[in-house]
């Protein structure tokens, strides 16, 4: 018996269809080309130094101990379940039973996927925060839903969430909010007004809401000396029972290749993301997680020198990019800036193409950024757009600063 190839297979065509508008991400693309170029990559959002040596020591000691070098449990193991939930309640006063109301992922990439397989059904109209996360689209097109985006739109000097029109986006058919605070990749930060009214709207309606905190510890002082909270959503009255919150491990200790996420909430939804969850990876990560148990238990001090030291490379490179001609839209939290490149003036900025300005960059300036328009269903929304990651080196963001003065 011949083995059937594609050419003489069915014809339809060999990627599943939800997933047909999905290609290589732009990540790949821009990642290869600073390789090929030279160019500093501020594109994608990875550190290039490690996280603290206590807790690469901690991972070390686990493997050497034989702590996770086999299947871990399920849900994760018991250690970090119980670091998860006391960083929750010493955070945010947000109390969760560690054995019950708490599941570690594979990253918070796969906890959004698990969230979404397992509460979206096909025909359930999901609304996004507009631009997202690439994976939001993936993960609501493999559950069969229907991407409903709601666009962040530039305001003096931030991106701002249009309340009536998320209001207005909300159908019979509307399943679940999906929600990113603090946003990647526009640096807003929601505030207690506009959470206090999408809980308004969430318990209106019975919606679900998954939202994605991992940037929770990336939140900045501002010119007035003061700092938005990171307020999560779970907080509010009426949203600890339909909430799924999502953290990371990985943002917050620069051990984005250890994929340690994790998903709290009630045990009704965390039962169904686990049910997702365990036909994904099963488990991941076992030494990690052991590691990131006793980094969630760092002092406050630790925090408080991260979110520094990035608000220090937020300013060096908002100020970079300004001189070098952008508008530069200072993110209150992250560590990605967004910029306006249309007052470069149309020859430098392509006019106004993203796409075009990005590839032809590490020729002209030696520098990798990635064109916010991937991330938008309405992609003349977000052409003239472009975002930098600034959670790299001081002295290679400097260098950074310096070739973009070439343009």
């Amino acid at each position: 018996m011949t083995a059937m190839t594609p050419s003489s297979g069915p014809s339809r065509p060999l990627l599943n269809r939800r997933l047909a508008e999905f290609g290589t991400t732009i990540f790949a693309e821009m990642s290869a080309l600073a390789v090929r170029t030279g160019a500093i990559n501020l594109g994608q959002g990875f550190p290039d130094t490690d996280g603290p040596e206590e807790v690469r020591e901690a991972a070390v000691r686990a493997l050497r101990d034989g702590r996770g070098n086999q299947y871990p449990p399920g849900p994760g193991v018991p250690e970090l379940r119980t670091a998860i939930a006391a960083h929750q309640l010493r955070n945010y006063g947000l109390s969760y039973d560690p054995d019950r109301e708490v599941l570690v992922t594979a990253g918070a990439t796969e906890a959004i996927a698990a969230s979404l397989l397992a509460l979206v059904e096909p025909g359930d109209e999901v609304i996004a925060l507009e631009p997202y996360y690439d994976s939001y689209a993936a993960s609501i097109a493999l559950a069969g839903g229907t991407r409903v985006p709601v666009t962040l739109r530039p305001r003096e000097g931030r991106f701002v969430l249009d309340l009536d029109e998320l209001r207005d986006a909300v159908t019979p058919r509307t399943r679940l909010l999906l929600l990113n605070t603090p946003h990647n990749p526009t640096g807003t930060v929601l505030s207690r007004e506009e959470l206090a009214e999408i809980t308004k709207l969430a318990v209106e309606r019975d919606l679900l809401v998954v939202t994605d905190e991992v940037y929770e510890h990336q939140v900045f002082t501002d010119e007035n000396g003061t700092t938005p909270a990171h307020i999560p959503l779970a907080t509010f009255p009426g949203m600890r029972e339909r909430t799924v919150t999502i953290g990371s491990a990985g943002k917050t200790f620069s051990f984005t290749g250890w994929k340690v996420g994790w998903v709290t909430s009630t045990p009704e939804l965390v039962t169904a993301v686990r049910s997702a969850k365990q036909y994904l990876t099963f488990v991941a990560s076992g030494p990690f997680q052991y590691a990131i148990a006793e980094a969630l238990a760092l002092p406050e001090s630790y925090f408080t020198s991260v979110r520094e030291d990035l608000r220090a490379k937020r300013d060096l490179l908002s100020a970079g990019l300004t001189a070098a001609g952008f508008e530069v839209y200072r993110p209150q939290g992250t560590y990605f800036i967004t910029t306006d490149i249309r007052p470069l003036g149309d020859s430098r900025s392509h006019g106004g193409d993203g796409f075009a300005f990005c590839r032809a960059l590490p020729e002209r300036a030696g520098v990798v950024a990635i064109p916010n328009a991937v991330f938008y269903d309405h992609r003349e929304e977000g052409a003239p757009f472009v975002r930098f990651a600034f959670c790299k080196r001081t002295e290679v963001l400097a260098d950074a600063v310096d070739r973009l003065k070439a343009l």
